[in-house]
C-alpha cells in the first residue's frame, strides 16, 4: 500500500506535465479567441461597452444598390433612429462593395451618431434561390475587411448574411451559421455578431427559435444576437409574442431586424404589436426599408425624401411605440456616460393659415446642452396623444384636419441623445367650414385584384381656381371592402367608412391640378367601387 501509495504523487506530476505540453500546443496551433471590447450580450441583452443596455430602434438602407444616396444616414438621423442596417454585398450575386467603401459608410454612421449594422444581402434565400451565396462565402468577406472593421467594435455589429437560407429544408441553417460564426471568431473578430433566421428570415418553422441555444453556445465569445424578420407570417398578436417571449424567457438575444407592415398578396402583418411588444421587452427593431424598393408599399421615404414620409413611415417614426418616441442615442456618443437630460420644453404654439383642414403652428425654441434635433407636433384629446407631425424647425402645418372642429395642439423637442422635453402648452384651433361643392373631382379604379383581395388608384383633381391646401377625403364602400394599406394619406377605417388625411407631399392640389392615392384592401367575391366621395365636408363629383 505504501509504495503505491507513494507512487501517486509522480504519475500526477507527469500527467500534469503533459497536460501542460498538451495546452502549450494547442494555443500555438489554434487562434485566441477575442474578447468583446466594444458591444457585447450578457444575460440576453445587448450592451455597449459602458455596460448601458442598448436597444436598437431604426431602419434599413439599401446602399449596395444606392450608393449615391449618402444623405440617406443623416436623414434617419434627423428623424430620430439610433441605428441602421446597411445592405452590403460581398461580390456573389451583386456588385462587391469594396473596403474604401465600407470605411465610407462606418464613417458616415460615426459622423450622423448612428450604430452601423453592416450585412451581406447575397445569401437571401439560399437553398431556394439559385443566385444566393454561403454563409461561408460571406465570412470570407467579413474577413477580407477585417483592417477597415478592427476597431470599430463600440459602433458596428456584423450581420453574417441576411435571410441565409429560403423555405427548402430550412433545417440545414444551423450547421452553416455555427460554422460561420466560428470562421470569425477563428479569424480574431471581436464585434457583436447577429445571425439571421431561415425561411427566408421569418423562422416561421421554428428552426432558429429550436436550436438558438447550441448556436448561441457555439459562440466562444458569447457574443451573438440573433434577427428575426416580421412579415405576413406573423399577423397576429399571439404568434409575435410567442415567439419574442421564447428568446427572451431562454435569455437569448434578438432584435426584430426587418418587419413590414403594409399588407401585401400573402397577408397582412401586425406591426402594431410588433412595435409594443419590442418596446415592453426593451428589443431593437429595424424597419424595411428607407427608400429605393421595387415595391413602392414598404418605402419609408418617398424618393428619399425625408420631408416626404410615406403612411408608414409615418408609422414607423411618429406612430406609437415609433422610433421618435423610444429611440435612445448609443452612449458612446455621448461624454460621460451618456446624455440625459432633456431638452426645456418649447414655447407655446400659435396658430394661424388656418383653413378647412389644415393649421400652420409655430413655437419659442427649446434649449438644450447638446443641441435640439427635433420637434414631435401632437393632437392632446383630454388624456390620449396622437402624433400629428414631426420637423426639425419651429414651425410645421398640420394637414388633413376635419373641418369645422376645433383641434389641440402641444410640441415636445428631442435632442440628439433621444431625450424628450416636457410638453409645452396647448393651442385649440378650430377649423373653417369646408369647400364649395364643385371644386373637387374624384377618379377611382381597380388596378389589379387577387382572391380576397385588390389593389386600386384615386386621382383626386381640383377642379376649382385657387389651390386646396390640406384635404381629408371620405367615402363608403359598398361591400366588405377594407384598407390595408395606403400611400397618399393616412387612411382610418370604421365599417364601410373611409377617411384619408393628406400625407405631407399630398396637402397642396393646385387649381386644376390633381394627387394620386393608392391601396390595398379586401375584398368579398364582390367589388363594387363606391359611388361618391366628399373632399372637407364637399360633395365631389365622381368619373
Amino acid at each position: 500500500m505504501r509504495s503505491r501509495t507513494a507512487s501517486v504523487p509522480r504519475v500526477a506530476g507527469v500527467a500534469a506535465a503533459l497536460l501542460g505540453l498538451l495546452l502549450s500546443f494547442l494555443s500555438l496551433s489554434t487562434p485566441a479567441q477575442a474578447a468583446p471590447t466594444g458591444f457585447r450580450v450578457e444575460n440576453g441583452r445587448l450592451l455597449e461597452a459602458s455596460g448601458n443596455d442598448f436597444v436598437m430602434r431604426g431602419v434599413n438602407h439599401a446602399h449596395t444598390w444606392y450608393p449615391g444616396e449618402t444623405q440617406s444616414l443623416a436623414d434617419v438621423k434627423a428623424l430620430g433612429a439610433n441605428t441602421v442596417r446597411v445592405v452590403l454585398s460581398d461580390g456573389h450575386r451583386w456588385t462587391k462593395n469594396s473596403a474604401q467603401d465600407v470605411a465610407g459608410v462606418i464613417a458616415q454612421c460615426k459622423a450622423n451618431r448612428l450604430i452601423c449594422v453592416l450585412e451581406v444581402h447575397d445569401t437571401t434565400g439560399y437553398g431556394e434561390e439559385a443566385a444566393a451565396g454561403t454563409l461561408d462565402h460571406a465570412a470570407d468577406y467579413w474577413i477580407g475587411l477585417k483592417e477597415v472593421l478592427a476597431g470599430q467594435e463600440d459602433y458596428v455589429i456584423i450581420n453574417i448574411g441576411n435571410e441565409p437560407w429560403g423555405n427548402t429544408n430550412p433545417a440545414g441553417w444551423t450547421d452553416p451559421t455555427i460554422a460561420a460564426v466560428k470562421k470569425l471568431r477563428d479569424a480574431g473578430f471581436a464585434h457583436t455578431i447577429m445571425v439571421d433566421a431561415p425561411n427566408w428570415g421569418q423562422d416561421w418553422q421554428g428552426v432558429m427559435r429550436d436550436n438558438a441555444k447550441s448556436v448561441y453556445n457555439a459562440d466562444p465569445t458569447g457574443n451573438l444576437i440573433f434577427s428575426i424578420h416580421m412579415y405576413s407570417v406573423y399577423d397576429t398578436a399571439q404568434e409575435i409574442t410567442d415567439y419574442l417571449n421564447a428568446f427572451v424567457n431562454a435569455r437569448l438575444p434578438i432584435l426584430i431586424g426587418e418587419f413590414g407592415g403594409p399588407a401585401d398578396q400573402y397577408g397582412d402583418p401586425d406591426e402594431d404589436t410588433m412595435m409594443a411588444v419590442a418596446q415592453q421587452l426593451r428589443l431593437g427593431y429595424l424597419a424595411w426599408s428607407w427608400s429605393g424598393n421595387t415595391d413602392p408599399i414598404l418605402d419609408l421615404a418617398i424618393e428619399f425624401d425625408r420631408t416626404r414620409l410615406s403612411s408608414w413611415g409615418q408609422r414607423v417614426f411618429n406612430g406609437a411605440n415609433g422610433i421618435a418616441a423610444t429611440s435612445k442615442e448609443a452612449t458612446v456618443y455621448s461624454s460621460g456616460g451618456g446624455d440625459t437630460t432633456p431638452p426645456t420644453a418649447p414655447g407655446a404654439p400659435t396658430a394661424s393659415e388656418v383653413t378647412s383642414s389644415s393649421v400652420k403652428l409655430a413655437w419659442a425654441a427649446a434649449t438644450d446642452a447638446t443641441g435640439v434635433t427635433g420637434y414631435d407636433v401632437v393632437r392632446v384629446n383630454g388624456a390620449t396623444e396622437t402624433a400629428a407631425t414631426t420637423t426639425t424647425g419651429t414651425s410645421a402645418t398640420v394637414t388633413g384636419l376635419a373641418p369645422s372642429t376645433p383641434h389641440t395642439f402641444a410640441v415636445y423637442a428631442r435632442d440628439a441623445a433621444g431625450n424628450r422635453s416636457p410638453r409645452s402648452a396647448t393651442v385649440t384651433v378650430t377649423t373653417s367650414p369646408g369647400g364649395s361643392p364643385s371644386s373637387c373631382g374624384v377618379g377611382y379604379r381597380v388596378t389589379s385584384s387577387w382572391p380576397g383581395g385588390f389593389q386600386g388608384e384615386i386621382v383626386l383633381r381640383n377642379t376649382g381656381t385657387s389651390a386646396i391646401n390640406g384635404w381629408t377625403l371620405r367615402w363608403a364602400f359598398p361591400d366588405s371592402q377594407r384598407i390595408t394599406n395606403l400611400w397618399g394619406g393616412t387612411a382610418t377605417q370604421s365599417g364601410s367608412e373611409v377617411s384619408v388625411a393628406a400625407a405631407s407631399y399630398t396637402a397642396t392640389v393646385p387649381a386644376s391640378g390633381s394627387v394620386t392615392l393608392g391601396f390595398t384592401a379586401t375584398r368579398s367575391a364582390a367589388n363594387p367601387s363606391p359611388t361618391a366621395f366628399t373632399l372637407n365636408g364637399a360633395t365631389c363629383s365622381v368619373s
